[in-house]
């Protein structure tokens, strides 16, 4: 009785490291199948198959459609007269402020022009000094320019020289971001890599075939799906950020899994695997 109850004992052992093996096999197979991330996901501007081919020295052309402002955006006004030019030269700001502004911007991400700049309200207006509202929802800088030098000419006689800029392009970046968050940058145009670079790039699993846009217009905002994979982005209209833009990138399976991002990480998964079922192994012995 004694030597047939350490016969299923061992039998019972024998099957239960047979099963523990397989499944260390399968689970180790399966890694290494689908733990790791592949180039052709995460290179950008790739020449797809399915897809027009864009030779490196091709000349890729494209119309950049002036921007015309919207509700809650932040455009800086500079207006200066002869009398300013001679006191002061061609720009009344003082070069330190400017310099200071730009810092604070480069550092903290701050909106600098949130305090002094002038914001489009809900009626489409700015509100200036004196002059009072000027509508410029849906005008470009040029026209909303020409409407307050117009403006202006009621009380001030002499020359005016007028400037109007956007108060930097402001966009959010959410998601598989390795910096997400809002930011506030000082030019008047800006890629959508350069949007990305500011946001420290995309971590390797993000999806960079499914890059969701979304995207204020006049009428209300719509939703757009944006292949960085693919060099035909440059061509799309979505090439160039516009204000209040946001960038969602979605996360690849892999992230569900817990697999490796890269070889050296699944690698290092595998080792640990090994570790632990030769500590189980011993345990059982």
């Amino acid at each position: 009785m004694f030597k047939f109850a350490q016969f299923l004992r061992e039998k019972i052992k024998k099957s239960y490291m047979r099963n523990l093996s397989k499944g260390f096999i399968l689970s180790l197979v399966f890694l290494l199948l689908f733990g790791c991330i592949s180039n052709e996901k995460i290179i950008y501007l790739q020449n797809l198959e399915d897809k027009t081919q864009i030779q490196d020295d091709e000349l890729i052309t494209y119309e950049i459609p002036e921007y015309k402002l919207q509700y809650n955006d932040i455009i800086d006004v500079n207006i200066q007269t002869i009398e300013d030019m001679m006191q002061f030269g061609f720009n009344n700001k003082a070069a330190g402020g400017s310099s200071q502004m730009g810092n604070v911007a480069s550092q903290s991400g701050g909106d600098i022009y949130y305090m002094t700049g002038y914001t489009v309200d809900q009626n489409g207006n700015i509100r200036l000094p004196i002059v009072g509202d000027v509508k410029v929802k849906d005008k470009t800088l040029e026209e909303a320019r020409l409407d307050i030098e117009l403006k202006l000419r009621d009380y001030v006689k002499s020359e005016l020289y007028v400037k109007v800029k956007l108060g930097g392009i402001r966009y959010a970046a959410l998601g598989e971001f390795r910096r997400p968050g809002k930011f506030v940058v000082l030019q008047d145009r800006m890629t959508i890599f350069e949007a990305i670079a500011n946001a420290g790039d995309l971590t390797p699993v993000a999806k960079r075939d499914q890059i969701l846009l979304i995207r204020q217009y006049p009428e209300g905002t719509k939703l757009h799906r944006i292949d960085l994979l693919d060099r035909q982005v440059v061509e799309s209209p979505f090439y160039f950020i516009q204000p209040n833009d946001q960038l969602y990138a979605e996360p690849m399976k892999v992230r569900e899994i817990g697999a490796g991002e890269n070889a050296a990480q699944s690698i290092a998964l595998v080792i640990s695997a090994i570790t632990a079922m030769a500590l189980i192994l011993n345990l059982i012995k």
